[in-house]
């Protein structure tokens, strides 16, 4: 099971915004997390690309959590965008554009990790098929009184987790 960010801690407010102030401080704040949340997957992808998985699976917290604010921060400015445009267009036509700049690394991130998954279930299907091919070596003829051999089996396959 799966811990649920804790929505309370969002540094952003999800009520419609009624003043320029709190329009403002929305847009901040939300591109203060995609800020956040960008960095964190330019220096995923940076690991992965090095190798260096287990380093990279330590950022999944943070990215978890960031990605749950970026989210919910989305989800506001959609729900309040003509509040968000009649109170602060500068900051929301900002934000439109940090979103937009946003995604393009979106897409190289999710490459890599999608490269990163294909090699390593490329590297397990190998080992798989290596130790399959041990059993298939086992002796096929039959013994004096005409029944196969009974020899130790050796395992047939592997079981692995594929969870990231």
């Amino acid at each position: 099971m799966t811990a649920q960010p804790n929505t309370n801690t969002l540094p952003f407010s999800l009520d419609r915004p009624t003043s320029k102030q709190d329009a403002d401080n929305f847009c901040s704040a939300l591109s203060g997390t995609m800020e956040a949340l960008l960095s964190v997957i330019e220096m995923e992808t940076d690991l992965v690309r090095a190798g260096k998985l287990k380093e990279a699976g330590e950022l999944q917290p943070d990215k978890a959590r960031l990605i749950h604010e970026y989210t919910r921060g989305m989800m506001a400015a959609k729900e309040h965008a003509v509040a968000l445009g009649n109170l602060s267009s500068s900051a929301t036509q900002a934000l439109r554009r940090q979103h937009g700049e946003f995604q393009p690394v979106l897409r190289i991130n999710l490459a890599v990790l999608s490269t990163a998954r294909d090699v390593a279930n490329n590297l397990v299907s190998t080992v798989a098929k290596a130790a399959g091919a041990k059993n298939a070596s086992a002796p096929t003829t039959y013994g004096r009184d005409g029944a196969a051999p009974s020899g130790p089996q050796s395992a047939r396959g592997i079981a692995v987790n594929q969870a990231l």
